[in-house]
Formats: C-alpha cells, structure tokens, sequence
C-alpha cells in the first residue's frame, strides 16, 4: 500500500494507474465502520483510496480539534490488511496553503443550516469545502461515505450534483456495535458508565419507528423517546423526524422518512439516525 503525505506524490501516483479508481474520506482513527467502506470501495473499483485528514475547517471553536484521536501508524496496518490501494495523508498546510482565513469555500445553502448545521455553523461548510477538495485532489469516479453522518451524506451529494462533479457519491448502512451503539471515533471517549448508557439512542431510534409505523402521532412518539432518552443521562441537541430525500420536516404524505438524533452524554456529542417507511 501507497504512503502518500503530499499532493505531488498523489498526482504523481495516480497519473501512472490505469482503471477506475474509488475514493473513502475519512479523519483517521479507523474503526470498522471505516474499514467496511473500503470493503465496498473495493467492490467499485479498480483502486482505492483512503484519505486520512483531521480537517480544521470543519471543528468550531470550542471542539475537539486538537483532542481529536490521531492514530495513523495503526490505520495503516489495518488499511493495508483490508487491501486498499494507497492512503492519502496530506498536512494542513498542503490542503490549505494561504490558511483557513483565506481559503475558497463550499457552501450549500438551505441543508447545511439545520440539524448539526445549526448546532455546529460553519460545519458542512468546512465538510463540503474538503470533500470537494479531495475530489479535485484524487480524481476518483466514485466515492463511499457511512449512512451514520446522514446530513453529512445529504450535503455532499446535493453539492457533488450541484456542481457537476463526475462522483458517483455511494451511502454504506452504519455499522453498529452488538448493543446497537453506531461506531463513531468519538465512542472512544465515553467513560463505561456513559457506555452503557449510549446504545439508548438507537432503541428509542427504533422505538420512534415502530410508534410512527403503527400510527402513533410523531410528535408523541418523539416526545416519549426524549423522555427516555433524557432519563438516561443525555442532554438532546435534536431529535427529529425528517423526509429522507432532503431533510426537510416531514409531512403526513411524507413515506420515506428517517428520524435523527444528537445528543450529549457528559461531555461527548453522539449522533445517529434511523431510515424507515411507513
């Protein structure tokens, strides 16, 4: 497997390949969530690509930027056991050369302003402004992302097709521990007690959609699972009940839906998501 730490080196490797080639973004702490992707990348294409980029555009100012885990000799191993061709670990300084005041963004309206857009401003900015990056940079056809970063998945598709990018943008299901707890990079700072807590989150998820399914009113459904999910332990930034296709609030005629969810459990932030028909 490729060791790339430059955009020299990427250009120059990728302008000898011949085939298609399939491109996983990720922020390095790999779980196997991460490693399912390049499962499915490899199934795409004819090579793969991980990058692997703690991207500062996208932290707020009091998050976990400098905190964030930052395993990168074990990603490697467990990249190059699960066959990906070439991982892609560029500096900040190569990706954002005039610095983050000066750097041309992507913006895509409407989307990135609810949900964690709201909690988080500037977020799905600094999401799509890499992600579009990282397009330019390797030149894939198509590119995986996990289902659990649903918004995120959203934004990325609306802003690959707003802007004409030739990326087939491809969704994997959210791989979950055995208690259903969705793997996240940030599970790994849960204390054991706010561990067993967490799996909560995608109970009430289901419970949500068992409820709506068996035509509760959402809102009671909505209503019952914050109670539960509140007498856990979790402080909730939103739970919310959404039209897949775009986010916005669901309607009564609304059929495909998905219900998500962000909360706090001492002082880690957890997401996940739920997609079901009624």
């Amino acid at each position: 497997m490729q060791q790339l730490t430059s955009l020299e080196e990427l250009r120059a490797w990728r302008a000898q390949l011949t085939g298609t080639v399939a491109l996983v973004p990720t922020m390095g702490n790999l779980h196997e969530g991460h490693l399912k992707l390049v499962d499915r990348a490899k199934q795409l294409a004819d090579h793969v690509v991980v990058s692997i980029f703690v991207n500062p555009m996208q932290f707020g100012a009091n998050e976990d930027l400098a905190s964030y885990p930052r395993t990168f000799d074990a990603d490697c191993i467990a990249l190059a056991e699960r066959g990906a061709h070439a991982v892609f670990a560029p500096s900040v300084a190569d990706v954002y050369p005039r610095g983050l005041e000066q750097q041309t963004y992507i913006e895509v309206p409407g989307i990135s302003e609810i949900l964690c857009g709201a909690s988080r401003p500037g977020h799905f900015r600094g999401v799509a402004t890499i992600v579009a990056k990282l397009f330019n940079m390797v030149q894939p056809q198509v590119a995986v992302f996990g289902e659990k970063d649903f918004q995120q998945l959203q934004v990325i598709r609306l802003m690959t097709r707003d802007l004409s990018l030739p990326v087939d943008v491809i969704g994997m299901p959210t791989e979950r521990a055995s208690d259903g707890l969705a793997l996240s990079s940030r599970n790994g700072y849960l204390s054991q007690e706010h561990r067993t807590a967490a799996p909560i989150l995608y109970r009430s998820l289901q419970r949500i959609a068992d409820d709506i399914k068996a035509e509760e009113k959402p809102e009671t459904a909505l209503q019952n699972a914050a109670s539960v999910i509140e007498k856990a332990g979790f402080t909730i930034d939103y739970l919310e009940l959404r039209r897949r296709e775009d986010l916005a609030p669901a309607t009564a005629s609304d059929r495909e839906l998905v219900v998500l969810v962000a909360a706090f459990i001492g002082t880690t932030r957890l997401i996940d998501n739920l997609q079901f028909e009624r």
